[in-house]
């Protein structure tokens, strides 16, 4: 039943006991979970089944690479195995592998008996794989060995078939693999996820749970989300900030009605449409925080958690740069 998500490749070898010594903070996205997962139940058949998967493998501390698009869920998924693991009261940790190289072991700050995501292995340079194997090999002198999670966007055969990467440390990393569906292939699970995350900021920005039009919800399901569960937690996100369900999803609205009519005519692509929201939503929240501060720029761009220079630029290309700061 799982042979179309699971995999579990030809050659396999077992991780060693130890991720050795860790990786420098400040290469390290660093996170000990105080809240639930961003992962809520999926209705899809193709989900329920990583799920299954995923509840599988936490029990045991086999090496696991999470196979999907960007955006599509890898770190969610990840966070979750740790987090129905018998280490989930343990550190949880993110790794750009674009940032790993072989000079990273630091002594004093060990991973101990938590999970590590490799995000984009692929990503990951010569040096860091040799690094990283290495420390796969030996043995850990001080405590138990973290569990290994790596995640990739990217064909890692032909990566290895290109000699982008190794092929004995693939097999090392890849125990079991999950190939986790994009969200346009698994449509029941959006209205899931909308609600999940109208909760979520609900709850981050104090503020009560919008109501969706059934406009709303169905332009939710007839998108494509190429960026998948990022862009769909995003369009969530901007409508509980704004407060505005009408302004939020204005841009989208207006793009898909246009080319729902025009027929034959000028065809406006859903990616085009997604851009056009996320503009105007940008410039409705821009245009309120200079509200709040009177047109006091640099107290917006603290507010707005930007830079002074990049509100400005932005200023510029909404065609307000005329404005002064109070």
């Amino acid at each position: 039943m799982w042979s179309e998500f699971l995999e579990v490749p030809d050659q396999r070898a077992q991780t060693g006991n130890a991720l050795g010594k860790s990786m420098k903070n400040t290469q390290i996205d660093a996170i000990r979970d105080s809240e639930s997962p961003d992962f809520a139940p999926a209705a899809s058949s193709s989900m329920r089944v990583i799920e299954a998967a995923m509840l599988e493998v936490a029990q045991s501390a086999i090496p696991v690479l999470l196979l999907a698009e960007q955006g599509a869920g890898k770190k969610a998924a990840a966070r979750r195995i740790h987090e129905l693991s018998r280490r989930a009261g343990s550190l949880f940790r993110t790794v750009r592998c674009a940032t790993l190289d072989g000079k990273l072991a630091s002594a004093d700050n060990p991973l101990g008996n938590g999970t590590v995501f490799l995000d984009e292995l692929a990503d990951l340079s010569q040096n860091g794989q040799s690094w990283l194997l290495g420390e796969l090999s030996e043995e850990m002198e001080n405590g138990p060995a973290p569990r290994l999670i790596c995640g990739s966007a990217r064909d890692l055969e032909a990566a290895v078939r290109a000699g982008n990467l190794r092929e004995d440390l693939y097999y090392r990393v890849s125990g079991v693999c999950l190939r986790i569906p994009p969200l346009r292939q698994r449509r029941e699970d959006i209205p899931i996820l909308v609600e999940y995350f109208l909760k979520k900021y609900a709850r981050e920005f104090q503020r009560p749970i919008p109501f969706l039009s059934q406009e709303t919800r169905r332009l939710f399901q007839v998108y494509s989300w190429p960026g998948n569960v990022g862009e769909l937690e995003n369009a969530a996100k901007a409508i509980v900030a704004l407060g505005d369900e009408s302004v939020a999803m204005g841009g989208l609205r207006q793009m898909l009605l246009r080319a729902e009519n025009e027929g034959n005519g000028h065809k406006v692509s859903l990616k085009q449409a997604s851009r056009a929201a996320s503009r105007e939503a940008e410039k409705e929240i821009i245009l309120r925080a200079l509200t709040r501060t009177r047109w006091n720029r640099r107290r917006a761009a603290q507010e707005l958690q930007i830079s002074y220079k990049a509100l400005l630029y932005k200023l510029k290309q909404m065609g307000r740069s005329e404005y002064e700061a109070s």
